[in-house]
């Protein structure tokens, strides 16, 4: 799996979320119990991973549409 974006932001997260799966492709949320450590005062990024074979086409339906992707990742 390859990181796609990595932001505390949970709009940006739902948003890119839903592209992705507009588009049918599958996509995991990490650290999203890290909440539980930080009280959910959202200091913690939270990041979006695809497969490695999808990672190119999600990472340009994410830019398409005004997402930033991670470089290099």
């Amino acid at each position: 799996m390859k990181q796609l974006l990595r932001t505390n932001d949970p709009a940006s997260i739902a948003f890119a979320k839903a592209l992705l799966q507009g588009e049918g492709i599958n996509c995991f949320e990490m650290d999203v119990n890290m909440s539980v450590l930080e009280g959910s005062i959202g200091i913690f990024p939270r990041r979006i991973m695809v497969a490695d074979a999808d990672y190119y086409d999600a990472a340009r339906t994410l830019t398409d549409n005004g997402i930033e992707v991670d470089a290099g990742d």
